[in-house]
This record gives C-alpha cells, sequence and structure tokens, in this order.
C-alpha cells in the first residue's frame, strides 16, 4: 500500500486519518471503529483492505471520515480490551469481525450501530433477534449456514471414497466450531466416517494432535474456518503435508497456501459489502432496519500440486465442478 493509506494496518493500536488539517473544511468528519478478531499479518488482513476500498467507492476519503483498527488476534481479553476503547471514541458505527468481536461490543453498548461480517451464526449466538428483522442495534453478513459442515465430509469421502476417520480442526472456545463439529458428525454418520475434535488451542497441541491421528490408516482431516484455526493456517497445512493427510477446508487461502481443497463463500468479500450498510447507516439508515445477508455463492478450490504429492487422482466430477484450479 502507499504510505498514505486510507486505512492504515497498525497491530494493536488506532489507526486514523489525522483530521486537524481539515478542521476548517464544512464537510463533517465521520468516525468508523473497526474491531478485527485477527492477526494484521495474517491472511485475513486484507479484509481491511477491501473496506477501504469499499468505502472510497461510495465517496469516502481522508477528508470526512475517521478510522481506528484495533485487531484482537483471536485473543478474548484483548477483544474486550479494544472493545472498550472503540466504544469510548464514541464512533458512528463500528465494524466487527467475527462472533467474539461483535459479543465483545454488544457487552458495552446497545445503541452505537455495528455492522459484522464472518458471523456463522447471529441468531443462536444472541447477535440479533432474527436474520429478516435484526432488531436492536447490530446487523451484517453471515460466514456461512452449518449445514455447509456436512458438504466438508461429503468432498473428503468423494475425494478419498475410503477414508473412514476424519479429524475436525475447530477453535472448541467459538461456539460456532461447537455446532460446526455436530453438524459434521451429524453427516459423517450415513458415510460410515468417524470423526473427532482437534481443538487449536496452542500449536503445541496441534502438532501432537495431528501426529497422533496420523499413525492409523484412512483418516483425513476437515480444516474449519474461524479466526481461532486461521491463526495457526500454516502450520496446519504443513501438517498436513508432512503426515500425508487429505484435508477439506474453509477458507481459499489454505489452499493458495498448500492446501487440498476448499469448499465455502468468499468471506473476505463480506468487508466490501460491510462498507455498504456502513454508507447506509451513515447517511441514516438504521440497523435493525438492514437484514441480515448469508452468502448465495461458494467457491470450489482445488490445488493439483498437493492431490500429487498425496499420491491422489481426483475423480473427474470434482475437477469440472472446480471453480479454482490451482496447478
Amino acid at each position: 500500500m502507499r504510505r498514505r493509506e486510507f486505512i492504515r494496518i497498525v497491530a494493536g493500536a488506532a489507526a486514523a486519518w489525522p483530521i486537524i488539517a481539515f478542521a476548517q473544511q464544512a464537510e463533517q468528519v465521520r468516525r468508523i471503529g473497526v474491531l478485527m478478531n485477527t492477526d494484521p499479518d495474517g491472511p485475513e488482513a486484507s479484509g481491511a483492505t477491501l473496506f477501504q476500498q469499499g468505502l472510497q467507492e461510495l465517496g469516502w476519503n481522508e477528508r470526512n471520515l475517521w478510522v481506528d483498527i484495533r485487531w484482537g488476534r483471536n485473543d478474548v481479553e484483548l477483544d474486550r480490551k479494544f472493545a472498550a476503547e472503540l466504544v469510548a471514541l464514541t464512533p458512528d458505527v463500528v465494524v466487527a469481525s467475527g462472533t467474539l468481536s461483535v459479543t465483545a461490543l454488544q457487552r458495552i453498548s446497545r445503541t452505537i450501530p455495528i455492522v459484522f461480517v464472518r458471523v456463522s451464526d447471529p441468531v443462536g449466538a444472541g447477535v440479533v433477534e432474527s436474520l429478516a428483522r435484526p432488531g436492536g442495534n447490530v446487523t451484517g453478513f453471515m460466514n456461512f449456514e452449518y449445514n455447509l459442515s456436512g458438504k466438508w465430509i461429503e468432498l473428503l469421502k468423494q475425494i478419498v471414497p475410503g477414508v473412514k476417520r476424519a479429524a475436525i480442526v475447530r477453535d472448541a472456545a467459538n461456539p460456532a466450531g461447537i455446532a460446526q463439529f455436530g453438524a459434521i458428525r451429524a453427516a459423517a454418520a450415513p458415510l460410515g466416517i468417524d470423526v473427532s475434535p482437534i481443538n487449536v488451542s496452542d500449536a503445541g497441541e496441534i502438532e501432537r494432535a495431528i501426529a497422533k491421528f496420523s499413525h492409523s490408516p484412512n483418516g483425513g482431516l476437515i480444516v474449519t474456518p474461524s479466526a481461532g484455526v486461521s491463526v495457526h493456517h500454516a502450520l496446519i497445512v504443513g501438517l498436513a503435508a508432512r503426515h500425508k493427510l487429505p484435508a477439506v477446508y474453509g477458507d481459499r487461502f489454505n489452499v493458495t497456501d498448500g492446501g487440498l481443497v476448499s469448499y465455502g463463500p468468499e468471506g473476505i468479500d463480506q468487508f466490501r459489502l460491510a462498507a455498504g450498510y456502513v454508507d447506509r447507516i451513515l447517511r441514516g439508515e438504521k440497523p435493525a432496519d438492514l437484514p441480515v445477508q448469508a452468502p448465495t455463492k461458494f467457491r470450489l478450490v482445488i490445488n493439483l500440486k498437493t492431490a500429487k504429492a498425496l499420491g491422489l487422482t481426483l475423480p473427474a466430477s470434482i475437477l469440472a465442478s472446480a471453480d479454482e484450479v490451482i496447478e
């Protein structure tokens, strides 16, 4: 990015345009808070850039907007700390990435408008009253519905027909991680696949659990999407390769980094959509009147180089249905 960027990405600190130079201008300056639940150096950090671009396309710039960013790094205590800091700045709107971030903000304010992205179950998490009529001060964009989780285990079975066991890599501290595991287990039973969880509390636990799982044959991984998982995504992709485990991921960036297959929505694009909701709220609309939107397009991405390294010949039907094939 250029040195004078619209949203400066700074870990754990405010990112804002200095507006003193524009104080004499008549145009009103609005303030936006952004609470990211990821790392500023992680694969999802580009969401902040897309949010920037979306705002610029809608006419917002350094003359009429001040943006503060905090990076929660999937740390509950950091999320709470930064949520309090952002609310204290009395922003016009706050954008929150992930369930933990939006709930941290809701604990402090039920009046400041909040637009969320990448939240799996906003109704179940108590974030909104319903998708069509969110109520309150919160609306936004769902990551996916839980029935998508069953597609991952079905995809693993199609790719590796002999699979008998699947380890589900998930964030047990996130309510979505528990629900995803339940949906996968329900879909796995008719396929004759036994499932077991691998939690992502720390890198050492992940390494030990995947190594232990790999000792028995006919196994594969399902790597669910969450901030907790994305923190360790490079490690997980590397372990899958080392232990020759076929893995299905929920996020495309895992496959571009060497993972086998991903299936899911383009979650990063939700940040551009969030800019549209922020613009509408700044122009007078209320979050309660803006329905929560679910993704409508899902992408299947395949890494053929990884398939070859695993000794897999992918079915022609899978290759034909892929939206993107990395060779």
